[in-house]
């Protein structure tokens, strides 16, 4: 290697590939927007896992299967525009994007307890929209 090459290269060799991001102890805007935005999509994991889960039970339904997805869909506008909403007051700020990020993952929560609902029916519960297992 020509020492040109390693003398290029030595910057990288003291550079962390990757950060690990310290959200327990985040004081900057950016740390606590990146820490937001990781809390947001572990919880829109969940929400995920659990729909594939209600889904696959109403495969039986297509008739319920639909209303779900119609649901669903519905939720995601109600989310989004809710929590757009919600930031407005900080819309172009730096600060914009953990507010809308929390509180998407508010109402995600919310919504991962009300399917986490669905999935706990008990056969013969006619006021249940998922089948029991």
């Amino acid at each position: 290697m020509s020492p040109r090459l390693l003398l290029a290269l030595t910057p990288l060799l003291f550079t962390p590939l990757a950060q690990a991001v310290d959200c327990d102890n985040a004081t900057d805007q950016g740390t606590m927007n990146q820490c937001a935005a990781q809390q947001n999509k572990a919880a829109d994991k969940e929400l995920n896992t659990l729909y594939q889960q209600i889904t696959t039970r109403l495969n039986d339904d297509p008739a319920a299967k639909k209303l779900l997805i119609g649901a669903q869909r519905s939720w995601i506008a109600f989310r989004d525009a809710e929590c757009t909403f919600s930031a407005s007051g900080v819309a172009g700020g730096s600060v914009y994007p953990l507010i809308y990020s929390n509180c998407a993952t508010e109402l995600t929560k919310a919504r991962v307890e009300a399917f986490k609902t669905y999935l706990k029916c008990q056969e013969g519960d006619l006021s249940c929209p998922v089948p029991g297992v």
